[in-house]
């Protein structure tokens, strides 16, 4: 076999494959035998019809196409090795020469990854938000767990905020009942705005047994982003009568004797948050510093294969919420266009990343043991709702385990640059991020419009 490249820019290559029919002996064999146990011939056992008989009544042109569909994925796979290339996404193969008896000639045009400078990584400076936890935000802790443990009486006098209300919607456009615009028995906390908007000013003054009506922008349903004309009927007002805020209170809603030991707990598990929230901003922002010392072209077929794959993905969500995509978008106040170019920087930022990472991973030589790979498997099975064992099948199954693999060494290139780096708060102390679960840390450059165990590029890489 013999294999050459052709640049077609700084992120594509032609490769052009040529192969004596000698060669594709191996793969005929495996042609013949794949077709003898699919027929049925008389006089022959199924898997047992020899070469000459399978010519005769399926065809030699037959046999032929099924033994390049078989040779094809492992000599491309060969003279990617060959030419020693980095190739990132599926191939486009076209198979430009080819007859019974003679060479196999075939060009395979595929993206690979782009040459560029290491940025330096060692000591970016960066400055993140202090970890401050005002006595409101403790407050507003305490009365939630309050509300958890109140009792709700019905009440005979007007909706006031913070009472619990039961209603009856109905929208209507152009005076049409919407099939999808009704609901009974609705039960709401007034003040919460978490309904259509509008809602607490309709029934503010209302009893058990008015109505109102006006207009606003549906957030769900078939015509979710239009506005629609919408009756409300108060059927119920309830009040909350919520417990004395002491230290029985602390006993009857937590482990702790106190009020004041109470509260504590709470600043110390807010405290614990926000410390990670810092350390997230930190990742960013370190990660962002060192992206933008560099700049090179992306692999343009990779850019539209990643679009395309969010935007199925984006497509099964919106039908699944029973919205179409014109209602996603209005609901989220953008136009498609505005929509398609944040999408696109999303991804062409989590590729540069990636690219940036994996480049770093090389030049540290950075490994995966089977311990580390184990602890990313765990997590990433509890991200996606699964056993470790069904994820880990999973993986093995699609053969996505080398992807894996590049997740972790990714996770500690990223490490290692947060590592180098130095960040303070806004009030010029140091943040020291190793306090920090590993993990939390490592999830992926989700500043980039990456998720945890989101990750896909590699989905494609050879």
């Amino acid at each position: 076999m013999k294999s050459a490249v052709e640049t077609l820019d700084p992120t594509r290559v032609r490769l052009t494959v040529e192969v004596p029919f000698a060669e594709l002996k191996p793969s005929l064999d495996t042609a013949y035998k794949k077709i003898a146990d699919q027929v049925t011939v008389p006089g022959f056992r199924k898997g047992k019809v020899p070469p000459r008989v399978i010519d005769q009544r399926i065809g030699r042109g037959a046999v032929l196409e099924e033994a390049i569909n078989e040779a094809l994925p492992d000599l491309y796979g060969k003279a990617v090795q060959e030419n020693k290339l980095e190739v990132v996404g599926r191939p486009e193969v076209e198979v430009t020469e080819f007859a019974d008896g003679e060479q196999l000639k075939f060009t395979a045009e595929v993206d690979v990854r782009p040459e560029f400078d290491l940025p330096d990584y060692k000591g970016v400076e960066v400055e993140v938000d202090d970890v401050e936890v005002p006595d409101s935000d403790v407050d507003e802790q305490v009365e939630a767990l309050r509300k958890r443990f109140g009792t709700l009486t019905g009440v005979e006098r007007a909706v006031e905020t913070g009472d619990y209300v039961t209603l009856d919607l109905v929208a209507t456009i152009d005076g049409e009942t919407l099939e999808d615009g009704t609901a009974a028995g609705i039960s709401y906390e007034v003040g919460s705005n978490n309904m259509v908007d509008g809602l607490d000013e309709a029934i503010a003054g209302k009893s058990a047994g008015e109505s109102a009506e006006f207009v606003s922008k549906l957030v769900g349903g078939s015509h979710a982003g239009e506005e629609a004309d919408i009756k409300v009927d108060v059927t119920a007002v309830k009040a909350r009568e919520l417990p004395p805020l002491d230290d029985d209170f602390a006993q009857l809603a937590s482990e702790f004797d106190t009020l004041e030991e109470l509260r504590d707990d709470i600043r110390a598990r807010l405290t614990r948050a926000k410390t990670f929230e810092q350390g997230a901003q930190a990742r960013d922002k370190v990660l962002e510093a060192v992206l933008g010392q560099t700049d090179f072209p992306l692999p343009v077929k990779a850019v539209e294969s990643e679009i395309a794959w969010r935007n199925e993905q984006l497509d099964q969500q919106i039908k699944a919420a029973g919205l179409t995509r014109e209602g996603f978008l209005r609901l989220q106040d953008q136009d498609a266009e505005a929509f398609a170019a944040e999408q696109e920087k999303q991804v062409r930022d989590g590729m540069k990343a990636q690219f940036v990472l994996d480049r770093l991973a090389d030049s540290e030589e950075l490994s995966v043991n089977q311990a580390e790979l184990t602890q990313h498997v765990i997590q990433r099975a509890s991200n996606s709702g699964m056993t470790p064992d069904q994820f880990a099948k999973s993986v093995a199954d699609s053969g996505q385990i080398s992807a894996l693999v590049g997740e972790v060494r990714r996770g500690k290139a990223l490490q290692l640059i947060l590592d180098n780096a130095q960040i303070k708060d806004a009030s010029g102390n140091t943040v020291d991020l190793s306090a920090l679960s590993t993990p939390a840390l490592e999830d992926g450059p989700d500043a980039f419009g990456r998720n945890p165990g989101e990750e896909h590029y590699g989905h494609e890489h050879a």
